[in-house]
C-alpha cells in the first residue's frame, strides 16, 4: 500500500556546538505536493535538507522519506530521491552532456531511458551540451542541475534554494518547470528565501531560528493577518519611516519594496497620519490600505517569536 505522505518529520532537532540549528521540527509533505520551506539565510533550511537526504544525522527526532527511515534505510532512500543543493555542485570542467551522462551512470540508467521526464528541461540546454558546465549562465546551470537530479526518475525531489542568485525571468521559468514535474507525480520539497515564490506552493512552512512559525496554504497564512495594514510612500522615505514609527497608533512600520508597510491599531486614522506628516514637511504622501503578503506575516511571527 502506498504511503500517504512522501515525507514525515517528527521532532527533528540538530545543534552545532551551542547553536541550535533545528528545534523540534515537525511537519509532513503529502504525496504529489509542492511544499515550500520559507525563511531567511541561517533559518535551518539547509540543515533540515541534509538530514532528509541522509547526508547528516539529527540529534533527536525521526523522519521518513517515501516511507523509509532516514537513518536506518538511507541506502534505499538515496535511490528514490533527487537532490539539488543550494550551491552549484556539478563538475564545472565537464560539459553539459558529460555531467548528465555521469549522473545517469551513477544510477545505472541512461538519458534515453528517462528522457520523457527531463525532456522539457533538457531541450533548453541541449544546444549547449558541448559547453563546459562552469561556463553556463546561472539559469542554465540551474536547469542542468535539475536534469541531473531527475535523471533516475526519483519519487521525491529536494530543492534547497534552487533560484538563489538567478534572474527573475529564470526564477519564474524554473517554477513553471516544477509545477509541470508535479503533474507527473513528483513530490517536491523546496526551500527559498523569496517570499514571492511561496505563493506557488500548495503549502508552506515559515521557519526562522530553527523553529517552525506557521504551516498552512499561502492564502491560509496571509488570511491569518488580522491587523489593519497600510502602504505609505513619499519623498524622503527614511524620514517617513522614522516619523511614522513615533506615532501612537502605529504598531509597526517597516520597509516593504518601494513603500513602507504600517501595521496599525484599531483606532488608527490614515487621514490624521497623512496630515501630521505633511505638517512635518514630508511631500507626496501616498497612504492606502493594503492586503498582507507572506512577508508581512513572517515579520509579525518573527516579532512574536
Amino acid at each position: 500500500m502506498m504511503q500517504q505522505n512522501a515525507i514525515e518529520i517528527n521532532g527533528i532537532s540538530k545543534s552545532y556546538g551551542t547553536i541550535k540549528a533545528l528545534d523540534s521540527i515537525t511537519f509532513n509533505v503529502g504525496r504529489g505536493e509542492v511544499f515550500g520551506l520559507i525563511g531567511p539565510d541561517g533559518a535551518g533550511k539547509s540543515t533540515l535538507f541534509r538530514i532528509l537526504v541522509t547526508l547528516i544525522n539529527s540529534d533527536s527526532g525521526s523522519a521518513k522519506v517515501d516511507g523509509l527511515d532516514v537513518q536506518k534505510e538511507y541506502h534505499s532512500i538515496r535511490n528514490k530521491i533527487g537532490y539539488m543543493p543550494g550551491k552549484f555542485s556539478l563538475y564545472p570542467d565537464l560539459t553539459v552532456e558529460e555531467n548528465v551522462d555521469f549522473f545517469a551512470a551513477l544510477f545505472h540508467v541512461t538519458l534515453e531511458q528517462n528522457y520523457d521526464l527531463i525532456a522539457p528541461i533538457y531541450r533548453q540546454i541541449e544546444p549547449f551540451k558541448k559547453r563546459k558546465a562552469g561556463k553556463l549562465s546561472g539559469g542554465m546551470k540551474q536547469k542542468l542541475a535539475l536534469c541531473c537530479s531527475l535523471i533516475h526518475k526519483p519519487d521525491v525531489l529536494f530543492l534547497d534554494e534552487p533560484t538563489t542568485g538567478v534572474d527573475a525571468v529564470s526564477r519564474s521559468e524554473f517554477w513553471d518547470m516544477l509545477l509541470e514535474l508535479q503533474k507527473k507525480g513528483l513530490s517536491i520539497l523546496v526551500s527559498t528565501p523569496y517570499m514571492d515564490e511561496a505563493g506557488r506552493c500548495n503549502r508552506i512552512a515559515l521557519i526562522n531560528g530553527g523553529k517552525i512559525l506557521d504551516i498552512n496554504t499561502p492564502d491560509g497564512i496571509t488570511n491569518n493577518f488580522k491587523e489593519p495594514l497600510y502602504a505609505i510612500s513619499g519623498t524622503n522615505m527614511y524620514g517617513i519611516l522614522a516619523a511614522a514609527r513615533k506615532e501612537k497608533e502605529v504598531v509597526e512600520c517597516y520597509p516593504f519594496g518601494a513603500a513602507h508597510h504600517i501595521v496599525a491599531s484599531e483606532n488608527f486614522n490614515p487621514i490624521i497620519l497623512k496630515q501630521t506628516l505633511e505638517k512635518q514637511g514630508f511631500k507626496n504622501i501616498e497612504l492606502n490600505k493594503t492586503r498582507a503578503g507572506i512577508e508581512d506575516v513572517f515579520i509579525k511571527l518573527m516579532h512574536t517569536q
